[in-house]
């Protein structure tokens, strides 16, 4: 799939943007500040319903702005053309599929982007939160079912979590059937997400040969969030009286993590920052060519500030191995990498919010 155009009103720093895109490689080059990184945060949000950036998505509205909207005219590999946008105006939002309006996770469905971009980094150093999204997002494309068990989830995660801050007695009546809940929709989530790890572990080899053989074979280790070989509605009632201390479900798919492990860097304490940053690109891709292995078309890469984050030798790595693919690349920096100049990238000057083709 590729971004044909993009539209951009009262995002971040742009008031007024359209620019047609490449359906290779596509590099913006501008100033710190200039607004690249917001145009790829723009085709992220459109496939995550989120920003890759911290913060609530109230933020990406452009100061002194009442009105933002995200557009893109979407290219799929099999002849389908989807418009796409995503839209606020005052505090209320609305995602629209070929001019008609759509729940958020039919929008996002519609629109696969991975991106790597200088927080990437927490993927392998930050909190489980950040990891469960990513595999959750993986899961999400690949399983159609996946959405509907996780609002059931969250919704029973919810009403037993308001039942524990309540003066309610710990009554089974109360709380059993949230707990019931919890454990079957948990159930389907986590062989889902477990499915998932197995078939991206075949590719985060290959990309972690690529970028970093001196590190070894790597090993995928996943914890569901409650004790292996136990029931998790069984776990949940056990934990009732500790839980109700806490305010909050201490055991379930919402505590589940992720972690890797080489066999010459076992603890991610081995690993030095710019190695941390090497991994967590090679998730990245790993899961890129996993979502294009499993729907016949590659998902959008996006690639922020390239250059900064890694050395030239990882850069062609990088880039020699994603121009045998088919995939839609957009590469932001302050100045055009000395592979990308080797690949002819179509090159676009940013400044103040806009984009002005160059080559």
């Amino acid at each position: 799939m590729r971004v044909a155009r993009l539209q951009l009103h009262g995002f971040r720093c742009i008031n007024e943007m359209s620019v047609d895109l490449h359906p290779g490689f596509n590099f913006l080059v501008g100033a710190n500040g200039a607004g690249k990184t917001s145009v790829l945060e723009a085709v992220f949000l459109l496939s995550h319903g989120r920003s890759f950036r911290s913060g609530a998505r109230e933020a990406l509205l452009r100061r002194e702005s009442t009105e933002l909207g995200v557009f893109s005219t979407i290219n799929h590999d099999d002849g389908r053309i989807a418009r796409l946008g995503l839209g606020r105006a005052g505090t209320r939002w609305e995602s629209r599929l070929d001019g008609q309006s759509v729940s958020l996770g039919q929008l996002i469905r519609e629109c696969a982007v991975v991106c790597f971009e200088p927080g990437s980094h927490d993927l392998i150093a930050g909190a489980a939160e950040g990891r469960r999204q990513f595999l959750d997002w993986g899961v999400f494309h690949v399983e159609q079912d996946f959405l509907p068990a996780w609002r059931r989830y969250q919704r029973a995660l919810k009403q037993r979590n308001s039942l524990l801050r309540s003066s309610a007695p710990l009554d089974e009546e109360l709380f059993s059937p949230w707990e019931l809940e919890l454990a079957r929709s948990g159930a389907a989530i986590d062989q889902w997400r477990k499915a998932y790890l197995d078939a991206l572990l075949p590719f985060l080899r290959e990309q972690s040969e690529r970028l970093l053989p001196e590190l070894g074979e790597v090993e995928l280790r996943y914890r569901q969030g409650w004790p292996e070989g136990e029931d998790l509605a069984s776990v949940l009632g056990s934990q009732r009286t500790r839980d109700q201390g806490r305010g909050h479900t201490g055991s379930g798919v919402h505590r589940a993590d992720w972690t890797l492990s080489f066999s010459h860097a076992p603890r991610r304490e081995h690993l030095s920052r710019g190695q941390e940053k090497l991994v967590a690109l090679a998730c990245v891709l790993a899961q890129a060519w996993l979502d294009a292995s499993r729907r016949g078309e590659w998902p959008i890469v996006c690639l922020d500030d390239l250059a900064s984050e890694l050395d030239e030798r990882h850069q062609a790595a990088v880039v020699d191995g994603l121009a045998a693919t088919k995939a839609q690349l957009l590469i932001t920096g302050t100045e055009l990498p000395q592979p990308l100049r080797r690949l002819g990238a179509h090159v676009f000057h940013v400044e103040q919010g806009q984009l002005t083709p160059l080559l």
